[in-house]
């Protein structure tokens, strides 16, 4: 028997949380890319390696779909039948 617990999430629902993350990701990108004209010294490196790397990982976090219920469910073993069918003799 399935549960209803394991059960993956909507597909709505896990669109909606992949683009939360991507929005996320990609909105600190460009507070790193603004940095980097703003900063001065060895920030304007930190900032631009972030700048640079946060697309991929953005792109990363947001293709990974949801892990929670993919694992299945055992049902447990098959039943035993009232009636066994019968045989021709």
């Amino acid at each position: 028997m399935q549960s209803a617990t394991a059960l993956p999430a909507s597909p709505v629902d896990d669109r909606k949380r992949r683009m939360r993350a991507y929005s996320t990701a990609m909105s600190i990108r460009m507070v790193c890319l603004i940095l980097v004209f703003v900063v001065p010294g060895w920030w304007k490196i930190a900032f631009g390696i972030g700048a640079v790397a946060l697309p991929y990982i953005a792109v990363v976090l947001a293709n990974a779909g949801s892990r929670i219920g993919t694992v299945a469910v055992n049902p447990g073993p098959a039943s035993v039948r009232a009636i066994e069918p019968q045989r021709p003799e």
